[in-house]
């Protein structure tokens, strides 16, 4: 039997719009709380952007997400499945980033991951910028590589910025394959598309067996049939899923820095979490939601509403 402690509060029993906002209504379980041992999933907070080379923001996205994850319910519409009650969950509060600091905030975020892995509390992180993955991974597969399932308009595997910066949003799988955290024959990056600086990041993929599916590829299989692949790709050992929020389409998610056209609907972009579930998924996340460029909210809607369907996967 579930927890009622780990249970979310029902906007049957308090108005969404009312309370303290936490992700899915869930309790606030901090390292400091006498329960944190007792946590599974953890929800994180991510606010860090300072990997952003475009519009800035995606710092902003955990406080928002809060707020638009009060809509999320206890069951799942086509699954059934009610996670709450298959795990214990929780808000685990945000990490701490040093705004002037980027080699400190790298190292606060890897210890607070590497902490939640020695206490068996899988991550699901809120970004931040996509350039936060790259310490989760540091924390929490530095053991073992993980394979990887990415959603994203863009691979992130340059080599560096603007003469040579090597940590950018740009950058962290480059580093995430470097540093042995990730198994390059086992990730796949689908929705990739855009005009291009050059072929770097293409060629550096091949080289060392990143599988690519580019967006027309995408539409041309169809959701079914990649997600397939993408299972295949990572088989049953250990992986990651990282979900940058641009994979969708502008049209349904505005809210992001390096917005590209011509990407999957908002059901396309629930659709696709819809075909993980079973994986063995050691942590997900969500990064660049950027509230600043989307006044009504509803890229933190869908945001949440994916979040929602990664948690699903991982229970």
């Amino acid at each position: 039997m579930s927890d009622p402690f780990f249970q979310p509060v029902s906007g049957f029993v308090l108005p969404r719009y009312a309370g303290v906002p936490t992700f899915m209504r869930l309790p606030l379980v901090t390292p400091d709380h006498p329960r944190f041992s007792e946590v599974e999933i953890g929800l994180v907070g991510a606010p860090w952007d300072a990997g952003t080379t475009n519009r800035p923001g995606p710092r902003h996205g955990p406080r928002q997400m809060r707020d638009a994850s009060t809509m999320i319910r206890a069951e799942h519409p086509v699954s059934g499945t009610r996670p709450f009650e298959r795990a214990n969950c929780a808000d685990v509060g945000d990490i701490g980033p040093n705004p002037a600091s980027m080699p400190d905030t790298l190292e606060r975020f890897t210890s607070f991951y590497k902490t939640l892995k020695s206490q068996g509390i899988r991550p699901l992180t809120i970004g931040g910028d996509h350039l936060c993955s790259l310490p989760i991974l540091r924390g929490i597969a530095a053991d073992e590589p993980l394979g990887m399932i990415h959603f994203d308009s863009h691979t992130d595997l340059y080599h560096s910025y603007f003469g040579g910066e090597m940590y950018t949003h740009g950058t962290p799988f480059r580093r995430a394959v470097e540093e042995g955290l990730l198994d390059p024959k086992r990730v796949i990056q689908i929705g990739i598309r855009g005009s291009m600086y050059g072929r770097e990041d293409l060629d550096f993929a091949k080289s060392v067996g990143i599988r690519i599916v580019r967006i027309e590829e995408f539409f041309a299989r169809g959701v079914a049939d990649v997600m397939a692949e993408a299972v295949e790709v990572v088989g049953d050992r250990p992986c990651y899923v990282s979900y940058d929020i641009d994979f969708v389409d502008p049209a349904f998610a505005p809210g992001t820095g390096t917005p590209e056209v011509g990407g999957p609907t908002s059901f396309q972009a629930l659709e696709v979490c819809r075909h993980l579930a079973g994986l063995d998924i050691r942590g997900a996340d969500l990064v660049e939601v950027s509230p600043p460029f989307d006044p009504s909210g509803a890229t933190a809607y869908l945001g949440a509403n994916i979040l929602f369907e990664l948690l699903c996967a991982m229970v």
